[in-house]
């Protein structure tokens, strides 16, 4: 379609959005020549996300809907079958029907062993086609869920409006691309910016294929320091790429320049103890030095305090179930004496060596309106503020606090770490003996707002760490905010 009939189908979309839905079988009368109505319904597709359009199943195009967005979430069992088979396709795509066995499964599961060990030594991973692949087939899927998990706190709290603007800092193969698109489904418009500049970008373009008709991506190929966005951003996610910055701060800190007055940066990080704690020192540089706010799940209870901990603070959601392509390739037959799993050691076909379905996760929401999950400030007349914890050792003191962790006995009592944002040293409330007045510690949530009373400080030497030993005499209860 010649440009002056491209301008003059947004015109008239400019006209009838505000009137009534638009039809390209109408509106091809009006355009000069009358080009066919698919190719008018072509260019509104293109222009949609500009012109703030969704279309319909009946093909007509109305106005996104500006409202929070409302979706069931029951948690994530799975990745969806279309994205499995989309993934499966491309393996086939590049690596032929037989990629798991042989020569070309070899290849990928030595790539998976070699990303594995350099990602434990914090080394940089190059990304080649096949490391990419392998990348996919062995983090996709628990991506994938994390996202989900962390985009629903946003939804449930009505902050992601039905016309999004997403940017999504290292993209990877599209396990965040993916997520948003699944959760928000197809009535919610989606101007997605990825930035991808390693040859994860080919798996990521192929697989943004299998995003419904209301998601709009654009791949940026380039590091994200040579971006120039054009407007503001709803919703900008780094998921799973600070350990691989030279500069995270200051990345993130030029990120916030991008973001919406209302919008909020979702970073994730893998569970480890490097990478999670990282995470909590990028979130309290970039909350001193450019004034962004924790929104969840590190809420700074007490204002203007900060925690100086490790905070070593992760979410565990359960195991998915095992996708097809993973399993292949741990079953994949190998090529005679090639297969070595470590330096000094075989490991049998079908052991799960490349079964990777824990959803664990690190994750912090930031903002710049200091909008808060929790907006609660305690009283310093009635508990006591963590960062004064030294002084009330071996009494038997009130707190408030954020659930922080999950159980993180192996044996034992259970144990959870806790904080309110002003802790210098980390705080775990041990359950030596549970009561009806003290079950809400180990039913509430990750996150979730909890008040102690009577609870016993003690310091543990070993931990370097504060104890608050939960008892038949401590009473906690889960805050209804």
């Amino acid at each position: 379609m010649k440009k002056t009939q491209r301008n003059q189908v947004v015109d008239n979309a400019r006209y009838l959005r505000e009137v009534r839905p638009i039809d390209p079988e109408e509106i091809h009368e009006y355009i000069e020549g009358q080009p066919h109505p698919a190719a008018v319904r072509q260019v509104l597709r293109e222009q949609a996300a500009d012109l703030g359009l969704i279309e319909r199943e009946d093909g007509r195009f109305e106005p996104a809907n500006d409202d929070p967005v409302s979706v069931a979430f029951d948690g994530v069992e799975r990745l969806p079958e279309p994205i499995a088979h989309a993934l499966e396709a491309q393996l086939v795509d590049r690596l032929g029907p037989g990629w798991p066995d042989g020569t070309s499964g070899d290849r990928l599961r030595a790539k998976i062993r070699d990303f594995k060990r350099r990602y434990l030594r914090g080394e940089t991973v190059t990304y080649d086609e096949v490391t990419a692949l392998g990348y996919a087939i062995y983090h996709l899927p628990s991506y994938f869920a994390a996202t989900q998990y962390v985009l629903a706190e946003l939804i449930e709290d009505e902050l992601l409006g039905g016309h999004l603007r997403v940017l999504d800092v290292g993209a990877g193969v599209g396990g965040p691309a993916l997520a948003v698109d699944d959760l928000l489904g197809a009535e919610t418009l989606v101007d997605y910016h990825a930035v991808e500049p390693s040859a994860a970008a080919d798996i990521l373009s192929g697989m943004l294929d299998e995003t419904g008709r209301n998601f709009h991506p654009t791949v940026h190929r380039e590091p994200i320091e040579a971006v120039d966005f054009d407007g503001q951003f709803d919703l900008i996610v780094c998921a799973n790429v600070f350990s691989e910055l030279d500069d995270p701060t200051s990345v993130l800190t030029s990120l916030l320049d991008t973001l919406a007055d209302d919008g909020t940066v979702c970073a994730l990080a893998p569970a480890d103890r490097n990478t999670a704690i990282g995470l909590r020192q990028i979130e309290r540089a970039v909350e001193r030095e450019a004034g962004a706010n924790v929104y969840s799940p590190t809420v700074r209870l007490w204002p203007n305090a900060q925690p100086e901990s490790t905070s070593w603070s992760f979410d565990r959601k359960p195991d998915l179930e095992v996708p097809a392509f993973q399993r292949r390739l741990d079953e994949g037959e190998r090529s005679g004496d090639s297969y070595r799993a470590t330096e000094d050691e075989d490991r049998a076909p079908g052991d799960d060596e490349f079964v990777n379905v824990d959803v664990q996760y690190a994750y912090s929401l930031l903002r710049t309106d200091g909008k808060r999950a929790i907006e609660f400030q305690p009283d310093r007349g009635r508990v006591a503020k963590m960062a004064e914890t030294e002084k009330h050792v071996t009494d038997r003191i009130d707190y408030v606090a954020i659930k922080l962790s999950n159980d993180l006995s192996e044996d034992g009592n259970p144990l959870f770490l806790v904080g309110d944002g002003s802790e210098l040293v980390d705080h775990f409330a041990v359950l030596t003996k549970e009561s009806t007045l003290n079950r809400d510690l180990t039913d509430a949530a990750y996150g979730d707002l909890l008040q102690f009373e009577n609870v016993l400080v003690l310091w543990n030497d070993d931990e370097g760490a504060y104890n608050l030993v939960v008892d038949g005499e401590t009473i906690v209860d889960r805050f209804a905010l």
